[in-house]
């Protein structure tokens, strides 16, 4: 099976499943679709993507902690450091237990070192490629999602309806508009655009699977 034998894959099987999904452009994947998974309103977005001089699939999901669920984070870790270490243990071990990649963003500034988001995701190879196997890792990646969000609003409330920050994310948006910024010489500029909801597999990189 080759890359676009993949894609055509992908996109009969997500119509035979009514799953929404646009595709997004990107320089480094043969294909890069946003699907909504499981369908209807309690479904979550994440990335399928077939990249370039891969023999893989790979599907991600980004989940942002709520701003409000942050600030009690933060309270949290003021009152009691090491209740929180064992919170954060137990959030990391319940990720591990999932059998799912991932990996998690805390925030970076004294006294807002709350958990600011985490990503889960999963390879499929060409040779193990099937409407099954793809179906049963969006579930999967969807259910190790829905462990860390309930175990969340359980601790820390239901928060305030607006995504907090990502300090890792506004450090990269910054490095990057600093490698990219023109000399002053330059007559050219470089508009440099940063998705702010970095909602689906942002910090996510097929290519480090080995």
């Amino acid at each position: 099976m080759g890359p676009i034998d993949a894609v055509d894959l992908l996109k009969k099987w997500f119509k035979q499943e009514n799953l929404s999904y646009k595709m997004q452009p990107d320089q480094r994947a043969e294909a890069h679709f946003l699907v909504k998974y499981p369908g209807g309103k309690q479904g979550h977005m994440f990335a399928v993507v077939v990249p370039k001089g891969r023999d893989l699939v790979a599907i991600s999901s980004m989940t942002r902690v709520d701003i409000g669920q942050q600030e009690e984070m933060e309270t949290h870790i003021k009152e009691s450091t090491e209740d929180w270490k064992e919170w954060m243990h137990e959030m990391r071990l319940n990720l591990i237990k999932s059998g799912v990649d991932w990996g998690i963003h805390m925030g970076k500034k004294p006294g807002k070192e709350s958990l600011q988001a985490f990503n889960v995701s999963l390879p499929i190879w060409f040779d193990g490629l099937s409407k099954n196997e793809l179906m049963h890792s969006l579930r999967k990646l969807w259910l190790a999602k829905l462990t860390l969000i309930h175990e969340i609003k359980f601790s820390y409330g239901p928060g305030k309806g607006k995504p907090g920050p990502v300090d890792d994310w506004e450090n990269k948006a910054r490095k990057v508009q600093t490698k990219q910024s023109p000399a002053k010489d330059e007559v050219e500029t470089h508009e440099i655009e940063v998705d702010e909801t970095m909602s689906f597999g942002a910090s996510f990189d097929p290519s480090e699977w080995a």
